[in-house]
């Protein structure tokens, strides 16, 4: 593996690690955070901003369903 391959997995790692991060920080539970989390299907500000207007993680992860049906 390359050094330039590395340092891109790294830096997919830590992206993943963050958005986890903040969906758990916003009240999802880690099981779905770390399956939104790694799959860039999902927009993650717009998860956020339901949640903090009062919608439950699990509403907001249905109403921002990727539209292919294939839930990460």
């Amino acid at each position: 593996m390359s050094a330039a391959s590395t340092r891109e997995a790294r830096q997919a790692h830590e992206i993943v690690r963050w958005r986890r991060r903040q969906l758990t920080d916003a009240g999802f539970g880690l099981p779905l955070a770390s399956r939104l989390a790694c799959d860039p299907r999902w927009d993650l500000h717009a998860l956020l901003e339901l949640v903090e207007r009062g919608c439950p993680p699990g509403l907001a992860v249905r109403i921002l369903a990727p539209l292919d049906g294939k839930e990460g």
